[in-house]
């Protein structure tokens, strides 16, 4: 039997679309890193182990008077991406943080993992883990959990369970994380953080 090519053309069209459909995991770019490595700061220039970009982001994007620098620094031989600033409440600001898109493209499925680990050393000072997700659509919605870092290397790690919403109501969906940021938020300090590691574990 012989088939015209405007035919063949279709069923090539048709075929594309089915197996489009059948794996929305890989439209979204929903693949973890091997290992649950997202970085480990050794490229010069701030690119994680995923290929997106390390950003640094103050309350100044809202009108905010709270400073920050971005770093790469070795230190006890270890490379490490530090941030460090003044955050103020002044003009209802409040925040300095380091800011990473989980996916070069779509969303990153977490489901295989337990939470995020980080080896961080800092100035004492308590510090947030901020995720966002499909779901936060609004610049101040998120996903926080806290940690203190002190003045030697330590490692932390974060269950997603710990996790509480920030004026959203849905709950935390793993599988869907669009991005996350290391942060100073909430009070007059002198931020002082260094980040040798940071993951997901299992």
């Amino acid at each position: 039997m012989r088939f015209s090519t405007r035919f063949l053309a279709m069923i090539m069209l048709l075929t594309g679309a089915a197996q489009s459909g059948a794996q929305p995991g890989a439209e979204l770019g929903a693949q973890h890193p091997t290992g649950g490595l997202i970085d480990d700061f050794g490229a010069a220039d701030r690119r994680s182990r995923l290929g997106t970009t390390w950003r640094l982001v103050t309350d100044q994007v809202m009108g905010g008077v709270s400073t920050g620098r971005m770093q790469r620094r070795t230190i006890d031989g270890r490379a490490a991406l530090c941030m460090s600033g003044d955050v103020s409440l002044a003009n209802n600001g409040g925040f300095v943080q380091l800011s990473l898109d989980l996916s070069p493209s779509g969303l990153l499925d977490a489901g295989a993992f337990a939470g995020v680990r980080l080896v961080v050393r800092g100035n004492g000072e308590a510090y947030n883990l901020h995720l966002k997700t499909a779901a936060t659509s609004m610049p101040w919605q998120s996903y926080r959990a806290g940690f203190t870092a002190g003045d030697t290397w330590q490692e932390v790690r974060l269950p997603f369970g710990s996790f509480a919403p920030h004026r959203l109501v849905p709950a935390l969906d793993v599988t869907r994380l669009k991005r996350l940021g290391i942060v100073a938020i909430g009070r007059t300090m002198r931020a002082e953080l260094c980040v040798a590691e940071l993951g997901l574990y299992r």
